[in-house]
């Protein structure tokens, strides 16, 4: 692989990873939720393009059969005329996005309800359930996303030759990514964004003031889900396909905690760099594996050390450096900045 192709592939994974870890850290890094089920926000996305658009490009095309099949007949039509008009594809990326940020919105809402009461462990192992029980209904049941077969998704840079494509698609997952980084930033320097603080620091304090906890909390995993369905969107659109067994927890939840808790947490630009660590060790781990096993003459499969290396990672973020490598600061409002002049 050459230089320029690993940057590329870098670059696409640090914007799919910040994306999913600026919505993680919405609510784990300001609510203070642990969200161990975040994989689900990323299917979530997968299921509005595989599960809903491919659906709606079916009947468009008046496509009969199974969703298998007539997917990949409905897709194969849609990328024809994308290839012709650029604006189609453009089109097909926004329909994605909003059906994943309302679908999104919705399912955060909803699957917080059964555990809105529940406090720290007990909280992240129920959405770890909730989360796990998606996921295997996703893939075992082909009705949903094609299940461990897999369906086709739309090129939405059809129009673009092969060498150019994956440039390209990085270049507008940057982009997206970015944009999400603004709103985020502006979201949680409100009111709104302080009072989640709040929420994580004493949730006791915040009931005083008359606030309802539950409401916030279904507010912040609405939010988070949504823009982590986002990322989910992007991916499978880069990828052209949809497999259930992609969407682990290891690759949605523990590796996004893991860069929180690296750049720190409720920092969005501390995050930018505990994503950005991650994806250059990850993507050189990725390349590199099987050289690094006969260098250093390793007794397993080489797929393995990245799971080894990141989980030390973890154990030594949370001993020696839990406020991540650029600690959280206070929230200055316009107020406290006019004052401190």
């Amino acid at each position: 692989m050459d230089v320029i192709s690993i940057i590329s592939l870098i670059l696409f994974w640090f914007g799919i990873y910040y994306i999913v870890s600026l919505s993680l850290n919405i609510e784990f890094g300001y609510a203070g939720i642990p969200n161990f089920g975040k994989a689900l926000s990323v299917l979530i996305g997968a299921i509005a393009v595989g599960g809903v658009l491919d659906r709606l490009l079916m009947l468009y095309f008046n496509v009969n059969g199974d969703l298998i099949n007539g997917s990949s007949i409905a897709v194969s039509k849609i990328n024809y005329i994308i290839a012709h008009d650029p604006i189609v594809g453009f089109l097909i990326l926004i329909i994605s996005i909003v059906l994943a940020v309302i679908i999104g919105l919705l399912a955060g809402a909803v699957f917080i309800l059964p555990s809105a009461k529940l406090k720290e462990d007990y909280l992240g192992v129920t959405l770890l359930a909730i989360s796990e029980t998606v996921f295997l209904i996703s893939m075992f049941n082909l009705d949903i996303v094609g299940g461990y077969y897999g369906i086709a998704t739309p090129d939405i840079l059809a129009f673009i030759s092969g060498e150019y494509r994956g440039l390209a698609f990085t270049l507008l997952t940057l982009f997206i990514a970015f944009l999400i980084f603004l709103f985020v930033e502006r979201l949680l320097n409100t009111p709104f964004g302080r009072i989640l603080r709040a929420m994580r620091e004493n949730e006791v304090t915040v009931k005083a003031f008359g606030r309802n906890i539950m409401l916030l909390r279904i507010k912040a995993m609405a939010i988070g889900t949504a823009i982590g369905a986002i990322a989910g969107v992007l991916y499978v659109l880069y990828s052209a396909n949809i497999v259930a067994q992609a969407f682990t927890r290891a690759e949605w939840t523990f590796f996004p905690f893991l860069m929180v808790l690296l750049g720190g947490k409720g920092n969005n630009k501390g995050v930018a760099l505990g994503v950005f660590c991650y994806v250059v060790i990850k993507i050189f781990l990725d390349v590199y594996k099987y050289q690094i096993k006969y260098l250093l003459n390793i007794p397993f499969e080489p797929v393995w050390i990245s799971y080894i290396l990141f989980g030390m990672l973890m154990l030594l973020i949370l001993y020696y450096k839990p406020s991540g490598l650029i600690p959280e600061k206070p929230i200055l409002t316009p107020p406290i900045k006019k004052r401190f002049k």
